[in-house]
């Protein structure tokens, strides 16, 4: 699935191409891209890749609290980019590419965690987040166990999601001059 994030280049140019953004809706799209970033420094404090099956925190609400990040950072810049037929294509790409990822990370989970991932599973929904009280199964004391760690979240590089949704900002603002100026 590595090739996803070289198709995820053109992509970015078409959505950039198609994009009308204004102050406004990158305000919008700002905002709606912090929470995602908020969402996925949340599960990368938590996340100790190939080591732990991480259920706390995020993970509690959705099996993919990294990629339910990613949708917000999508749809936010969808929304700053103001375009319909840009965010069409994006919302696509994403849909299509990071449904592939997660079956994918889930098959090698259930190999390496086997009924551990299973139980996990069983209670909790693979996008889409349950917000409901937990029932104990242990998740406390995991909880106590494995708290959120901002070494980690270095260790896991999270602050690149962050690096990169400034600069992706950064251009679709550059975009929204060079339209007004030139009427490109």
């Amino acid at each position: 699935m590595r090739w996803r994030v070289r198709l995820g280049y053109p992509v970015a140019v078409i959505f950039l191409v198609l994009a009308k953004p204004i102050p406004h809706s990158i305000v919008a799209g700002g905002i709606v891209a912090a929470f995602g970033l908020l969402v996925r420094g949340a599960a990368s404090g938590l996340l100790r890749k190939d080591e732990q099956l991480a259920t706390t925190g995020p993970y509690a609400s959705t099996r993919n609290p990294l990629y339910l990040g990613s949708a917000f950072l999508a749809a936010g810049f969808i929304i700053a980019g103001d375009a319909l037929r840009a965010g069409m294509i994006v919302g696509v790409y994403f849909a299509v590419f990071y449904y592939a990822v997660i079956r994918d990370e889930e098959a090698d989970l259930r190999k390496r965690f086997g009924a551990a991932f299973e139980q996990y599973a069983a209670r909790t929904p693979m996008f889409f987040p349950a917000f409901r009280a937990s029932k104990g199964e242990g998740r406390q004391e995991n909880a106590r166990a494995n708290p959120f760690s901002w070494a980690q979240y270095r260790r896991n590089r999270e602050y690149q999601a962050l690096l990169g949704t400034i600069a992706g900002l950064g251009i679709v603002w550059l975009r929204m001059w060079i339209h007004t100026r030139w009427g490109y």
